[in-house]
């Protein structure tokens, strides 16, 4: 039998394990990797943060869409993203993996290949998991994160006054399902968004230092998660359309689909950016962009002053 041809049937669960894990490199927040019962991971701040998400094919991601490479960063991407949005420093994550007992091996391999890949961005070491049988391919990553004697930024401290900002790119990924969606593979770096995103991951700790009063990862639709932080403050946010610049690329595959970009920007999910409110008189740090205010409560969240009209971003079950 070829390589080509192997199974996880055909390697078993060890023999898969050792596939995916031997000669890695684990960084120094790592004490205990991967081969005993659980794994040892440093906890500098005597506190942990922690996070879990699950990606099931056919729901989050497509193996005709994307390489199961791309599938990869994206699960460790998805993960990561919450943790920055607490302000803290990703450490590490912990795998669930669950497929069907005739997938080639290949596709697990270059899976954890990419799982290492956007690890590595971020400077994280994948210290452990579990491998069953299932009837699809499914993922679920726990991420660890430790804060460094910050204060966790919540979604629940959003006051009157404060600036409303984001940090990394909004639209991409929905322009990229749309055009996924509609048969291309092309423009790559639009499709690619919605493949594999690309979170600021540096960009949570920089807004917990320079005081972000709430944060929260866009994963939803910017509309949708901000209305997360409007609800848990118990606070109104009004965001300024003419803060928010349609990129050139976005706005060539929305004339070339006769979509409006701008609503890939306030309700398209899978960025992974980060949205954040500050104090008025702080000044934004490093990639940070003011695009709207907080308001008074019980004004929910607008847009020009106004309610959006259309549905606001992602929710399950609906």
């Amino acid at each position: 039998m070829s390589p080509q041809e192997t199974t996880v049937r055909d390697a078993g669960e060890f023999g898969l394990i050792h596939a995916v894990t031997q000669g890695r490199k684990q960084p120094p927040a790592t004490l205990l990797g991967p081969g005993d019962d659980a794994a040892v991971v440093a906890a500098p701040d005597g506190r942990v943060v922690a996070s879990t998400d699950v990606l099931v094919e056919g729901v989050h991601f497509r193996l005709d869409w994307s390489s199961a490479e791309q599938v990869g960063r994206k699960a460790i991407a998805v993960n990561l993203a919450d943790i920055a949005a607490m302000g803290a420093t990703p450490t590490s994550v912990l795998i669930g993996l669950a497929c069907p007992s005739d997938t080639p091996v290949k596709v697990i391999t270059e899976l954890t290949d990419g799982m290492w890949l956007e690890a590595d961005r971020a400077g994280v070491g994948i210290v452990g998991g579990d491998m069953v049988r299932a009837d699809k391919l499914v993922i679920s990553v726990t991420a660890l994160g430790d804060l460094g004697g910050r204060a966790p930024v919540t979604r629940s401290g959003a006051r009157p006054g404060d600036v409303v900002a984001v940090c990394g790119r909004l639209g991409w990924a929905a322009a990229g399902l749309a055009v996924l969606g509609r048969g291309f593979r092309s423009p790559v770096g639009v499709v690619n968004a919605q493949r594999h995103p690309e979170p600021p991951y540096e960009a949570g700790r920089e807004a917990a230092d320079a005081g972000a009063t709430s944060m929260i990862d866009i994963s939803d639709g910017l509309l949708a998660d901000l209305g997360h932080i409007a609800e848990a403050s118990e606070v109104g946010i009004d965001l300024e359309t003419q803060r928010l610049v349609v990129p050139t690329r976005l706005a060539e595959v929305g004339s070339a689909l006769g979509a409006d970009p701008l609503r890939w920007m306030l309700t398209g999910g899978e960025d992974h950016a980060l949205a954040a409110t500050f104090p008025p008189f702080v000044d934004l740090p490093g990639e940070w962009t003011r695009i709207g205010a907080v308001t008074m409560p019980e004004s929910g969240v607008t847009v020009d002053g106004k309610t959006y009209e259309h549905e606001t971003g992602w929710e399950h079950w609906r």
